[in-house]
């Protein structure tokens, strides 16, 4: 059975139940992170990233403002507000014929964002590790 990859995903950032990633996730994804300069691949190291991206970037402000999607991508921009900072973002998501993800893409604006988060992130990653 195909998974329905946006709606999943939607239900992960309402529900913050990130085990649910397992069943999302292809055991090939590569995750491209704003504030990383390579490529992460693997399920796992892309678990850790979006779980970390979750407990940074999800709070009462995060909402997508608009969804442009086919048949296997979408690009979902978003809006929170972190610390006073109005982060703008958009995570670009690749997924196969399952429903799948086999690419997960954040673009963050402007540059005082990208810093917070790198900061944010790190502290998180690092604890993580």
């Amino acid at each position: 059975m195909k998974l329905n990859t946006i709606d999943t995903w939607h239900q992960i950032l309402q529900t913050r139940n990130t085990d649910d990633l397992d069943l999302l996730l292809s055991d090939k994804v590569v995750f491209h992170s704003p504030v990383t300069h390579a490529p992460q691949a693997g399920k796992i190291i892309t678990t850790v990233y979006l779980t970390a991206a979750l407990a940074v970037f999800v709070n009462e402000s995060f909402h997508y403002v608009r969804q442009i999607i086919s048949d296997n991508d979408a690009a979902l921009e978003f809006e929170v507000e972190l610390d006073g900072i109005l982060v703008n973002g958009v995570d670009m998501i690749k997924w196969d014929d399952e429903g799948k993800i086999t690419e997960f893409k954040v673009i963050i604006r402007p540059l005082k964002a990208i810093n917070l988060i790198h900061q944010k992130m790190g502290e998180l990653l690092q604890a993580a590790g």
